[in-house]
Order: structure tokens, then C-alpha cells, then sequence
């Protein structure tokens, strides 16, 4: 958002997306999310089949993969800005799906492991990349970064019931060898279809804009920080839910491929909130549109530590509802305060931080539970989410977008 003494970004020299490119770079996105997330739903599957006696010890093998995802963000941002958006996205579709189908085919955890860290590596593409060059040229952002989250999370829901049925009737690897070859098909799509770049980003002068009372190194701390704590929640609970509700609906309902549908069924209509929220940045004061939705977040999650059942299932829902909510802030302020020709680097930079120390919670999940149970989880769930609340405390106030505004 703007304020009313700052001076417009210029528009992009960029010739905008055709829709055949923006929806093919939303199914990437939906595709970055759901590849992280099969192994998460698969998990108790896979350590049968390797000889591992609990589910909880093979988390921490997964943890490569969500820290390349991060620290990957970094060299994927400078080659989206240097190298070109378009090409880069063409290494993501086709690396990500043939590092899936390499996944589908180890043998053993380390072997897993190390598929997984490739895969991860292909991942970290999509944000620093994909987002900068599906917002060029865009006459709404707020709304299109809130689309671009509907449908990736859209994924995560697609891994929780796809996966589910692919292990119950057909087993994991399948699990990872069918989404691999379909994103091998969306990339043959996306070289034909995709709009060509006039040239690299990085080629145009970089100009910015920042509210009254903030510098660039404040805001990119501050949104570092942010996106680090908001990505730990995500990590935390997409990765663990399904054991979650698997806990809390013991005695409820135990059918491992129900559970999948119904899990789906709240990530599809919790990720409606980036809509939602996606509409109203382009409308509200940012600050008091993020600090609304965090503080209804902590207060969910602490009520989620003291419900089970059907109850809890309803609290699962509004908390996911507000961490999928929080998402399109950061590249909100990504995209109105940083020119579009340092944008890959820039988001990389903050990906790279947040992507890399959130790769932890996934690590923590197994631990944690074996020793302390899912309240201890979930309370250091609410924990995180207070200190998200305290950074944007950071924030400084800006002025209300104007309705007419086609460029953040």
C-alpha cells in the first residue's frame, strides 16, 4: 500500500501474463505444496515398508527437503531476476517432477532422504520465482497473490486426500511416481504455452517505495521474521495434522482415507480465506488486516490444545482458516514495495531465511510428539503465533489503498 507522499513504482516493462501462463503458474504452485506434503501423509506407510518401528523416527529424514526449499530460494531468486522467470520455471516442472518419480524409487531412509533434499531443491524455485512473475503487469495484485494461495493450498489438500487413496489402493510409491509424471505434463504444457519475457528482470532499474517511518532493512526483518513464524505454523501443522486429527478423532473416526477426505475438505475451504484476504489488501490498511488475523490465530490454537473430537475438527478448521489467511502478506509487501526488477532477489533473500529456519519445525514434529503429545505441539504452535503478533508490532501504519490502484 501506498501512502499518500509516496511516489508510484512504474509499471513493469514487462508485456503481462497471458491467462493460459497465470493459471498454469497457479497449478505450480499447487504442485510446490502438495510434492512437499506426500511424504507427510505417507509417513506411516512408508516406515513399515523400510522396517522402521515408529512413524515419529522417520520425520527427521524429511528435513532436507525443507531446508533446501529454503536456502534454494536464494540462487533460484538472483536466476529468476538474471537469467529470466520463464526459464527458470521450466527447471522447476520438469526437476520437480523427475525428482518425485526418483523418490518413488528408494529403497531405504537415507536413500529417501536424499531424493527428498533433491526435490526440495527444485521446490525452492516456485516462490522467489513463480509469484514475482504471475504479478507482473497485474491490475489487482492483492487478488492475485490470494488466488495464487487458494490454489496452492489447494495442493495441500490434493496431497492429503490424493495420497490417501494412492497408499490405501495402489501403495506410496505411487504416491509420488503418478504427481510426478503429471507435473512432467504441465511442464510441456508451460514451454508451449508460457509467455515469452521481453528479457530478464534484472536488466531494468530497480527503484522502490517504503512507508514513512520504515527503512528497507526494518521491513525486510520484519518480514523475514514474520514469514519465519508463519512458516513454521504451516510447516508444523500440514505436516502433522494428519497424525493430529488422527489423535483427536481416536474413537471417532479411524479410517485412514477418511481422514485424508476430511483433511482435504479443510484445507480447500480453509485456503478460501486467501481470497479473502487477497481482496481486502488491495482495500485495507495492511498492519491492521495482519495483526487481526494473527491475533485470532493465537487465540485458536490455544483452544485447540483443550478440545478433541468433532470440537477439535471445528477448531482445526478456523486455525488452519488464519494460518492460510497469513500467507499473502509477505509477498504483498513484497510486490508494493520492491520493484519488480528485484523482486525474485529480494523474496529469495527472505525465503531463503524463513524457508530454511522454518525446515525445523519439521524436524521437532516427530520428537516432540513421542515425548510430550500433541498438546505440546500445539502449544508451541500458540507460542509462535504471539511472537508473529509482537514483530508486526513493528509495522508502521500506512494509508488505505485506493480501490483504483493497479499497481502495489
Amino acid at each position: 500500500m501506498t501512502s499518500s507522499n509516496a511516489t508510484t513504482v512504474p509499471a513493469t516493462t514487462n508485456i503481462g501474463n497471458s491467462l493460459g501462463t497465470q493459471w498454469l503458474l497457479n497449478i505450480g504452485h499447487a504442485i510446490d505444496h502438495m510434492f512437499l506434503l506426500i511424504f507427510a501423509t505417507a509417513v506411516t506407510t512408508i516406515a513399515g515398508d523400510f522396517g522402521v518401528e515408529r512413524w515419529e523416527d522417520l520425520m527427521p529424514y524429511t528435513v532436507g527437503a525443507f531446508f533446501f526449499f529454503g536456502v534454494g530460494s536464494l540462487p533460484s531468486g538472483k536466476l529468476g531476476d538474471h537469467w529470466g522467470r520463464r526459464n527458470m520455471m521450466l527447471v522447476f516442472f520438469f526437476g520437480i517432477g523427475a525428482a518425485a518419480l526418483l523418490v518413488s524409487a528408494t529403497q531405504s531412509p537415507w536413500q529417501m532422504a536424499l531424493a527428498l533434499a533433491l526435490l526440495g531443491c527444485f521446490a525452492s524455485i516456485y516462490h522467489p520465482v513463480g509469484i514475482p512473475m504471475l504479478v507482473q503487469g497485474a491490475s489487482r495484485p492483492g487478488w492475485t497473490i490470494g488466488i495464487n494461495g487458494l490454489v496452492g493450498n489447494l495442493g495441500v489438500a490434493v496431497a492429503a486426500v490424493a495420497t490417501g487413496l494412492l497408499v490405501k489402493y495402489v501403495g506410496w510409491r505411487m504416491a509420488f511416481a503418478v504427481p510426478g509424471v503429471v507435473c512432467l505434463v504441465v511442464g510441456v504444457a508451460f514451454a508451449i504455452l508460457a509467455t515469452q519475457e521481453q528479457g530478464a528482470p534484472a536488466k531494468k532499474k530497480a527503484k522502490s517505495v517504503l512507508p514513512p517511518g520504515i527503512s528497507m532493512a526494518k521491513l525486510f526483518l520484519v518480514m523475514t521474521i514474520a514469514a519465519t513464524t508463519g512458516s513454521l505454523l504451516f510447516n508444523f501443522s500440514t505436516n502433522g495434522n494428519y497424525e493430529l486429527l488422527t489423535d483427536r478423532m481416536h474413537g471417532v473416526l479411524e479410517d485412514p482415507a477418511k481422514i485424508g477426505m476430511i483433511l482435504a475438505l479443510v484445507y480447500a475451504v480453509a485456503s478460501g480465506t486467501q481470497l479473502l484476504v487477497g481482496h481486502l489488501i488491495d482495500r485495507v490498511a495492511l498492519k491492521t488486516l495482519y495483526v487481526s488475523i494473527i491475533a485470532a490465530q493465537g487465540i485458536l490454537l490455544a483452544l485447540s490444545m483443550i478440545v478433541s473430537g468433532w470440537a477439535f475438527f471445528a477448531v482445526l478448521f478456523l486455525f488452519m482458516a488464519t494460518i492460510f489467511g497469513a500467507i499473502p502478506f509477505t509477498d504483498a509487501m513484497i510486490v508494493r514495495f520492491v520493484d519488480d526488477s528485484m523482486r525474485s532477489r529480494v523474496s529469495g533473500m527472505r525465503l531463503a531465511v524463513s524457508f530454511g529456519a522454518s525446515s525445523i519445525a519439521v524436524w521437532l514434529i516427530g520428537p516432540v510428539v513421542k515425548q510430550a503429545g500433541f498438546t505440546a505441539l500445539l502449544g508451541l504452535m500458540t507460542i509462535t503465533s504471539i511472537i508473529t503478533l509482537l514483530v508486526l508490532s513493528q509495522l508502521p501504519r500506512t494509508s488505505t489503498p485506493r480501490p483504483s490502484i493497479d499497481q502495489l
